[in-house]
């Protein structure tokens, strides 16, 4: 359970992201911190009873720093205004598709896929899908996946003509196409703070991970 403190902390970050208020606040920062890695730790726990490839994962270097990096971006604020953590096989350091968690006032989800792979990565995953498309339709129409997600996959980034080496007629393409393979439900702020936030979200993660097998076995290829 992640306690209403956190969402107020962060909440007043969003109003006074600066190095200075942040200081000052330290305590509260830490505290926090350390709430949302007691989340995650129970997270993985309970997600490696049906993901193997998560259990051995280290709470903290699930989860993101808070420091947002400003060198290429207009956003010049120090500080991002959520907490979030990816837990995927290797860890988050290594591309594969995983479990993902963002904690953020109003703007809460959870979230899971393999989130713009590099060029060599969605070439396996395109072949993959186009070699095993009844599969993968067959995960994508289950039931608890449909339940958390019935709008499928998100579309945000596609393309908007046929990849290199495929067809526009490919009864696959409009997987093909995509350059992401992610799902995302978004929360409300109340379902991390009651008791049951562990169980839920774990019961979240279940309906994507044969959606997650299959990528990560596309890698693996």
């Amino acid at each position: 359970m992640t306690p209403s403190t956190t969402f107020r902390f962060l909440s007043d970050l969003k109003k006074h992201n600066d190095r200075s208020w942040m200081e000052q606040h330290k305590k509260e920062y830490l505290q926090s911190r350390d709430t949302m890695l007691a989340f995650v730790k129970d997270l993985i726990r309970e997600t490696g009873r049906f993901d193997p490839d998560i259990l051995l994962l280290e709470p903290a270097k699930c989860m993101f720093r808070i420091n947002r990096d400003t060198r290429f971006s207009a956003n010049k604020d120090p500080y991002k205004t959520n907490m979030g953590a990816f837990m995927n096989k290797g860890g988050k350091k290594i591309q594969t598709a995983g479990y993902y968690v963002h904690i953020e006032p109003g703007a809460s989800f959870i979230a899971g896929g393999l989130y713009m792979p590099m060029p060599e990565q969605l070439s396996a995953i395109r072949q993959e899908i186009d070699y095993n498309l009844d599969q993968w339709i067959a995960i994508l129409k289950q039931k608890s996946f449909r339940n958390y997600f019935p709008d499928g996959l998100d579309k945000e980034h596609t393309l908007s003509r046929s990849p290199k080496g495929y067809d526009a007629e490919n009864p696959a393409i409009e997987f093909l196409k995509l350059k992401s393979f992610t799902v995302s439900h978004p929360v409300s702020d109340s379902f991390f703070q009651k008791s049951g936030a562990v169980s839920d979200t774990v019961a979240i993660f279940k309906s994507m991970q044969p959606m997650i097998r299959f990528l990560n076995q596309a890698l693996d290829n």
